[in-house]
């Protein structure tokens, strides 16, 4: 097996995120569920995006705030997804890169726009998204480059892309590529309403194509369709090598075969935005996993990562990651 280029690579829903805060007035007067993904059309992208203050835009989904986040830890990272040729597109493309990691899909020169999830924040730090799917959905077999794949130590993927068919023909074959040359494959499951609708197609994945899982608790709960959170953690050890289960506040639960870890949450003094929590605890723990770390440790970098993430606005650190892994002695 050849050394790996990257540590992990991430196939996702390529979204630009536009971060404001609002209130709950606001999302009442727009009928807006608090606290979910609401998935909208352009018109009505373009209508929110209209209606709302001052915001951030910064290139986001899921896969990319998790690859961002292992560079920040100062490891190495790739991202495939979709983008269309537009200005939005380009805020894309220079943001990721920016970052320092590697972004080489091209990109779309006609069909829908590029995708962008209007993230509201209200005082209390809950996030709403409101996410106009666009270009992204169009990543298919297609836009993988499978020398990429073979030279990462693991590739990442993205619950909420298994919506669209070919997104799934190119999840598979990215686990299959990435099998056959030795590394690791890890999906998260995302959101528990990607579970519902996925829950056959997500334990098949599982079952036979992931080595690492991430979910939280209500995830894992759904794809097993049991009450109890322990019993989840129980049957999940049967499906997959490795499972990284994040409880918010109790902090997380890793599952590796007859082992199990607990690992508290790190206090933080305000919660201020949960947007990227999930994300970043991701990218903890693959930077550990990929430099060797015990899976203790491994927990302790996500739970650490999230907690910087919840502390501000936004899905990117404001502390470089690595900064904090040393002030906490995990580098």
């Amino acid at each position: 097996m050849s050394e790996p280029r990257h540590n992990v690579l991430g196939i996702g829903n390529a979204i630009v995120d536009v971060i404001s805060r609002t209130t709950d007035e606001f999302l009442s007067s727009h009928d807006i569920p608090k606290g979910g993904m609401n998935l909208i059309d352009e018109a009505r992208a373009e209508e929110l995006y209209a209606d709302t203050g001052p915001s951030i835009e910064i290139s986001g989904g899921s896969a990319a705030n998790t690859i961002v986040g292992v560079a920040s830890f100062g490891g190495t990272g790739a991202y495939v997804g979709k983008v269309k040729d537009d200005q939005l597109g380009k805020v894309f493309s220079h943001d990721i890169r920016a970052s320092g990691v590697t972004f080489e899909t091209a990109l779309a020169g006609e069909g829908p726009s590029t995708a962008r999830s209007l993230i509201l924040v209200t005082p209390d730090g809950e996030r709403t998204m409101n996410t106009y799917l666009g270009a992204c959905v169009q990543l298919g077999p297609q836009d993988l480059d499978a020398d990429l794949i073979a030279s990462a130590q693991v590739t990442y993927l993205e619950g909420y892309l298994w919506d669209p068919e070919a997104a799934k023909e190119a999840f598979r074959e990215a686990a299959r590529i990435a099998r056959a040359a030795g590394r690791k494959v890890s999906l998260t499951l995302s959101d528990p309403f990607c579970v519902e609708r996925h829950r056959e197609g997500f334990l098949e994945l599982v079952k036979g194509n992931v080595d690492i899982l991430f979910a939280n608790e209500l995830e894992i709960m759904s794809l097993y369709q049991v009450d109890d959170f322990d019993e989840a953690a129980v049957k999940v050890k049967a499906d997959c090598e490795l499972a990284a289960l994040t409880r918010s506040e109790k902090g997380c639960v890793v599952v590796s075969g007859d082992h199990t870890a607990h690992v508290p949450a790190v206090p933080v003094k305000q919660v201020v935005d949960t947007t990227g929590a999930g994300d970043m605890f991701a990218a903890g723990f693959l930077y550990g996993v990929t430099h060797g770390r015990d899976l203790e440790t491994c927990g302790k970098l996500g739970v650490l990562a999230a907690s910087e993430i919840i502390s501000h606005v936004g899905a990117r650190p404001e502390t470089p990651f690595a900064d904090l892994a040393r002030q906490h002695g995990l580098d």
